[in-house]
């Protein structure tokens, strides 16, 4: 099956077919490149999508993210952010594999299709030329045998007629005779020009068109199988990226499976734990009696009143409603101004007698203010540095925070120290890369910033350590530094104890029995203020100024001598002695410290049987 043998005569049909693949092919190539153009329009999208609900730094949402459930949906938006990267490798390959490759080979394939084609049309004008050639020479030969006739019978008339001269006679009969010998040529030539136009003939149709039209139909069945090539790999490139998708939904499945609803619920329990036990039972208060009362025990009621004719709840089950308010102060005298009416003296009226108990529920219930009176504080302006305005739970968890921020702000100090410590050596080793002495101004700001910052890890870690219980009670350091926030405090709090009174206008016993737990902290302090000094285990010289402002620090000047009692522990702080009544820390990078062998051994041998 031929298109040289089968369609030689269908030239024209060819060539409109041919175009026609041509166009196909085009067309398969515009789908292609919308296809690519979806997929890179849907990847955008998903990751547009992924982004949108992905955490902001720094905010509250990025918090919520420790509960599995967002979690899950925090792995879920990445992995359709990796689904997305898979539809724009969809675009890649279809672009790079398919709309590229046919784009140049729809190039190729037309550049071909014209060649043969004009092989195809050159084959054809020569045919055709051989066939006008034949069809002159047929014209010609046919022009010269009617001349050869006509001169013969014109002869033949000469020579009947009697009246015209021999000499006309024998004009005729030559011109009779070269019109035959040219009709003969004519024939020759004719005979010749068939002969040729039959055998070009031949070789034009069966030979030179089948020849051309041969490779036409391999340029069209090369385009068809191109075509599908294509297709195959349009396919293709969609299965290469199924397996990675489906990892990806694969993860999604995983995240969701490892939802936890109870690891959930014991997470909202370590956010939102005060750390406070519930209140205590409502002592019920019988009405229907009335208040008999002493007239000192009047007088004690009007002396302490708050000027609120309307009874309050029972201290005692009042006073478990604030186990976290600070009671480092006894709680305030009653106002002077009370009024002494404001004390029932005598029986109750018919209408307290019958208030019913809802009414005083109602009462209780939207007292908030008095009884979260922590809120309050924590409303009114930023907390104090120590956190104490919230509840222990929460206190330990945003102290543990801070600590470990310090903790991180003072490692990429040390880092950025080392750095410039190593580029000092360099610049020491190799004086013309630069000056080592422009790195020492920032090599002793780095020094001051992380001394600054251990100073304040210390101080977090202490009440770290509060909170938490290593510490029987606050020390008196601790105390000082909270010192402010009670300061802010302290009209709260008294306003808190005020609530705290009986209906009789005296304070609950609970109040006194929080202030005896405050006892042990005077002994622990009187135990530590009593500690025998520390021997001496050195001496060191102070390499430059340090004015000590901090609690438990000490000032030095450049120069000065002093004795070492404790060494360095790793925190950057060396314990030193001016005298018997001064002594303190400075950080070990200011002093140059010379221990004394025999000092120190007895040193360590004293700390490992303490140990």
């Amino acid at each position: 099956m031929s298109w040289g043998t089968e369609l030689w005569d269908q030239f024209d049909n060819l060539e409109k077919h041919t175009q026609w693949g041509i166009d196909v092919l085009e067309k398969y190539i515009k789908f292609v490149k919308e296809r690519t153009e979806i997929e890179l329009s849907y990847a955008k999208q998903l990751r547009n999508l992924s982004k949108k609900y992905q955490p902001k730094k720094n905010s509250k949402e990025e918090e919520e993210y420790r509960y599995t459930s967002t979690r899950a949906f925090l792995a879920t938006l990445n992995e359709m952010n990796d689904y997305a990267g898979q539809h724009e490798v969809i675009s890649e390959n279809m672009t790079s594999l398919i709309t590229g490759e046919l784009t140049r080979y729809v190039q190729e394939l037309k550049q071909e299709r014209k060649s043969h084609f004009h092989d195809g049309r050159k084959a054809q004008q020569h045919i055709e030329t051989c066939w006008k050639q034949l069809e002159a020479s047929k014209r010609r030969f046919e022009r010269d045998c009617k001349e050869a006739d006509r001169a013969q019978q014109y002869f033949e008339k000469m020579d009947a007629d009697i009246n015209v001269t021999k000499a006309d006679v024998e004009k005729a009969r030559q011109q009779a005779q070269l019109r035959h010998q040219m009709a003969e040529d004519s024939k020759a030539e004719y005979s010749s020009t068939l002969q040729k136009f039959n055998s070009e003939q031949h070789d034009h149709y069966y030979t030179h068109i089948p020849n051309i039209f041969q490779k036409i139909q391999e340029m069209e069945e090369r385009r068809i199988v191109r075509i599908g090539e294509s297709m195959k790999t349009f396919a293709e490139v969609d299965r290469q990226v199924i397996p990675i998708i489906g990892k990806c939904l694969d993860e999604i499945t995983k995240a969701a499976e490892s939802i936890d609803h109870k690891n959930d619920s014991q997470l909202v329990i370590e956010a939102f734990k005060s750390g406070f036990e519930p209140p205590g039972d409502i002592d019920f208060e019988d009405f229907t009696q009335p208040m008999k009362r002493t007239v000192s025990e009047s007088s004690l009621s009007n002396s302490r009143g708050d000027g609120k004719s309307e009874p309050k709840f029972g201290g005692k089950s009042k006073g478990k409603l604030w186990p976290f308010i600070k009671k480092n102060k006894p709680p305030p005298p009653p106002p002077a101004s009370a009024s002494p009416s404001a004390v029932p003296n005598g029986p109750q009226s018919p209408k307290q007698q019958k208030e019913p108990l809802s009414h005083r529920f109602n009462e209780f219930m939207t007292s908030k203010p008095k009884i979260h009176c922590f809120r309050s504080l924590k409303r009114g302006g930023a907390g104090p540095e120590d956190f104490s305005n919230l509840p222990p739970e929460q206190r330990r968890k945003k102290l543990q925070q801070k600590v470990d921020e310090l903790n991180k702000d003072i490692q990429k100090e040390m880092d950025q120290r080392d750095a410039l410590t190593k580029m000092k050596d360099v610049y020491i080793k190799n004086p013309q890369m630069g000056d080592a002495a422009s790195v020492d101004h920032r090599l002793a700001e780095l020094g001051q910033n992380i001394e600054k910052l251990r100073l304040e890890v210390q101080k977090f870690e202490g009440w770290l350590a509060e909170v938490e219980g290593r510490l029987p009670m606050r020390t008196e350091q601790a105390r000082r530094q909270s010192g402010l926030y009670e300061a802010q405090n302290t009209s709260a709090v008294n306003s808190c104890a005020q609530d705290r009174e009986s209906p009789d206008g005296s304070y609950t016993e609970e109040q006194s029995q929080e202030t005896e737990m405050k006892v042990p902290a005077t002994d622990f302090d009187d135990e530590f203020d009593d500690e025998e000094p520390l021997p001496t285990i050195g001496t060191c010289k102070a390499l430059y100024t340090f004015e000590g402002q901090n609690e438990g620090t000490i000032s030095v000047a450049e120069g000065e001598m002093l004795y070492v009692i404790e060494e360095d522990k790793g925190d950057g702080w060396t314990r030193i002695r001016r005298n018997e009544d001064e002594e303190g820390y400075v950080p070990t990078s200011y002093v140059e410290v010379y221990l004394d062998k025999n000092a120190k051994d007895v040193y360590k041998s004293l700390q490992k049987i303490s140990e």
